[in-house]
């Protein structure tokens, strides 16, 4: 039994994604089929996708491409949830992809080059904590807001408070060693 579906539901499996390419797209080319944390998964998927794409893409197309995918996904997440029966099914992870893009490239110490792996490190780990955990502005996004929208949205609010703590500990780092030399 697929610990994806319950009764009425239908099945994500491999048949499921490669039925229709955007169901394949939803399901993070399949890394969201992991039997084990499928949104940590698509994650590492989005990740090993952007380390591929970040020396491709010219700087100023990856805002494009992250606004694209994330209007897109809307659509994409939402199809697959409504093919599959379910308001926000765990395999669904183009929503992961696309929040891990958005922290990687504001994360960009240059355009078109990749923050240290430290940092990036940093911004998946804390990235999966507030996604995971659903606390806070996460929570109240996941709980209000639904359908394809919904998937969509609570990704991006955990990529805004991944971006503001990281940001936020730089800026505070920054002051203290300044203030330490003045």
């Amino acid at each position: 039994m697929n610990p994806y579906s319950t009764p009425g539901t239908r099945r994500a499996d491999w048949r499921f994604a490669l039925r229709d390419p955007f169901h394949l797209l939803a399901l993070g080319l399949g890394s969201g089929l992991s039997p084990w944390a499928p949104g940590t998964a698509g994650t590492l998927a989005g990740w090993a996708l952007y380390l591929a794409l970040v020396r491709w893409l010219p700087a100023q197309i990856w805002g494009l491409l992250l606004l694209l995918a994330f209007l897109g996904g809307i659509w994409i997440c939402g199809r697959a949830a409504t093919a599959l029966g379910i308001d926000d099914p765990s395999p669904v992870v183009w929503d992961e992809i696309v929040a891990i893009w958005l922290v990687l490239w504001l994360l960009q110490p240059a355009p078109g080059v990749a923050a240290a792996w430290w940092l990036q490190m940093l911004g998946f780990v804390l990235f999966r904590l507030f996604d995971a955990i659903k606390r806070g502005p996460v929570g109240w996004a996941d709980r209000h807001v639904k359908g394809g929208l919904g998937i969509m949205f609570d990704d991006l609010v955990a990529a805004c408070l991944t971006l503001a703590v990281i940001f936020g500990g730089i800026l505070t780092f920054s002051a203290l060693a300044h203030h330490g030399t003045s």
